[in-house]
């Protein structure tokens, strides 16, 4: 099902908004990597090494944005931003003045170290509807949906979770060696 890894917004409009919004950005910021390194902490030695296009699932539906895995985290930023109200001040009127609105972009960065297991599901039946699912050690779990190359996604994903760990165990101090 082609079109399931294009359905971001609960209307055309809000699909494309988002998409040319994502798309600006991009390109102000000369590539997604830059766009990985100005919103999230970037460490030395790390690399970007895939960005996918995807939607982290919530319980108010579904963000479309991309997942950036890096060698050192997996992070989630998402296409459009998003108005947040703040509490409004009481007035000695009595009649509050509307709240001020704060747009915000979701933001999800998850170490590769503080992650349990990345697993694919979905129904077999509908291969549209097949997500990744990672889990934390303190019990967090996130949904990723709507990848155009599910298994390339989830590969990718296992792949930095498996090197991660492998750099875990090849940094042991010698006194620890026994």
């Amino acid at each position: 099902m082609h079109g399931a890894a294009v359905t971001f917004g609960q209307k055309i409009r809000d699909t494309v908004k988002g998409k040319l919004s994502l798309g600006a950005k991009i390109v102000q910021a000369w590539g997604v990597g830059n766009v990985f390194k100005s919103n999230f902490a970037f460490e030395d030695g790390e690399k970007l090494v895939k960005t996918l296009q995807c939607c982290l699932w919530t319980t108010a539906g579904p963000i479309g944005g991309l997942l950036f895995i890096s060698t050192e985290k997996v992070c989630f930023y998402s296409e459009r931003s998003f108005n947040l109200r703040r509490r409004a001040a009481s007035s000695s009127a009595g009649k509050r003045p509307p709240p001020p609105v704060t747009p915000v972009r979701y933001k999800v960065s998850i170490p590769l170290s503080k992650i349990n297991c990345a697993s694919g599901r979905g129904d077999a039946k509908k291969p549209g509807k097949k997500y990744v699912h990672v889990m934390t050690e303190d019990g967090f779990e996130f949904w990723f949906v709507g990848f155009v190359r599910h298994s390339r996604a989830l590969r990718c994903l296992q792949e930095a979770i498996v090197s991660s760990r492998n750099q875990c165990q090849l940094i042991v101090p010698q006194s620890q060696i026994q």
